[in-house]
């Protein structure tokens, strides 16, 4: 009976509302590898880029498994397909470039200017895929005095208000142990991936030429925007 389960499962249709989509993950750790995970959950082909040797340092991040990996790398790695390509080599950059010409979207989450100086930005990559989705994730967003500032979530979830009001007032304010900044980020970039698809698909039912859109997320905003009412209260 399980034989035939299986089997009629791997013969019924992805349905999924992303099933079909392509997405290429550049980056590393959890910000941007969040966006990919929750696009895989509902069927897009999410292809990760990860650096030769080590591979994502989330693969041994805090505790490890018996076989050596971490829990981390099976809760944010899942259900992607991975390439090791060094990205510092025009060879890398180059396989790149392909794979985003083949792709609906492209998330990152380098630190702003980075992919710029190696001619994989938006700008770059628009030359060869107009309909490109390019969602990028950082501490402080792309421009603005604080972009190249390096966006660890521990300080953007202080800037952002949240370690102001999590704990208690006579003592310091209180980490959560989880990437909470990360993920937060992670949610408002794959809605705004969904966003950007959907105006997309929108412009080529109106007979016009179907348009990407960059999709610009700071997880400093990401948790201002958890405050709620809080600020004016």
């Amino acid at each position: 009976m399980r034989g035939i389960i299986r089997r009629r499962l791997s013969n019924t249709p992805d349905v999924r509302p992303l099933a079909g989509l392509r997405a290429l993950e550049l980056g590393q750790l959890i910000a941007g590898p969040f966006t990919g995970t929750i696009l895989a959950y509902f069927g897009a082909e999410v292809i990760k880029v990860e650096p030769p040797g080590k591979g994502d340092p989330i693969r041994v991040w805090r505790e490890l498994d018996t076989d050596g990996t971490s829990p981390w790398w099976r809760s944010i790695g899942r259900n992607k397909k991975s390439v090791a390509l060094d990205l510092k080599s025009e060879e890398g950059r180059a396989i790149v470039r392909e794979l985003a010409a083949k792709s609906d979207v492209l998330i990152e989450n380098f630190r702003p200017g980075t992919l710029e100086k190696w001619k994989l930005c938006p700008a770059a990559m628009e030359a060869t895929n107009k309909e490109l989705i390019y969602a990028r994730l950082s501490g402080y967003g792309q421009t603005g005095p604080l972009a190249s500032k390096p966006g660890f979530a521990s300080v953007c979830e202080a800037f952002g208000g949240f370690r102001y009001i999590n704990g208690f007032e006579d003592r310091p304010p209180v980490r959560p142990n989880l990437s909470m900044g990360d993920t937060l980020a992670g949610l408002h970039a794959a809605l705004g991936v969904v966003m950007a698809l959907l105006a997309r698909e929108r412009g080529r039912a109106r007979g016009g030429a179907p348009r990407g859109e960059v999709v610009d997320v700071a997880i400093y905003e990401s948790v201002f925007n958890l405050m709620e009412g809080i600020v004016p209260e």
